[in-house]
């Protein structure tokens, strides 16, 4: 499978795919990455999981309005063109969506690798405090 870059909110990620699906995934990816400028641009550098996640649900709720709007076009327009239109943009958001989804899982999972290894660091550095302090405790006793 191929492995690619994708840029989103002014950090990388890397992402497998099906072969062939290289050229969509990136064209969500940067549906995904116009919502996430828009975050950073209004709050601010913020954790890329919550930038995922909200820009996610900036798609999301963009994909319900207009599925919204398709069923108000397909009841003034009885199927005719404009609700092919709408019904082919619902499908390509429903992909985008997918696709962010799975950017997001991957974000996760690299966060809680990172804490895993942070917890694992504060474990060491704790048990190396605790032994300068018996040293301490100990030259204090002999020196007493």
């Amino acid at each position: 499978m191929p492995e690619i870059t994708i840029h989103i909110g002014g950090r990388d990620f890397e992402v497998v795919c099906k072969k062939g699906e290289e050229p969509f995934l990136q064209s969500a990816a940067a549906l995904l990455d116009i919502e996430a400028q828009a975050l950073t641009g209004a709050m601010g550098r913020i954790p890329e999981a919550r930038m995922l996640l909200m820009s996610g649900l900036m798609l999301a709720d963009k994909t319900a309005s207009l599925e919204d709007q398709l069923a108000t076009a397909d009841r003034a327009n009885e199927g005719g063109p404009l609700t092919s239109e709408i019904t082919e943009e619902i499908a390509k958001l429903k992909g985008d969506l997918k696709a962010s989804e799975a950017n997001l899982k991957t974000a996760q999972d690299a966060l809680q690798g990172k804490e895993k290894d942070l917890a694992d660091a504060k474990a060491n550095v704790t048990a190396a405090l605790e032994a300068m302090e018996r040293m301490v405790a100990s030259i204090q006793k002999q020196n007493a």
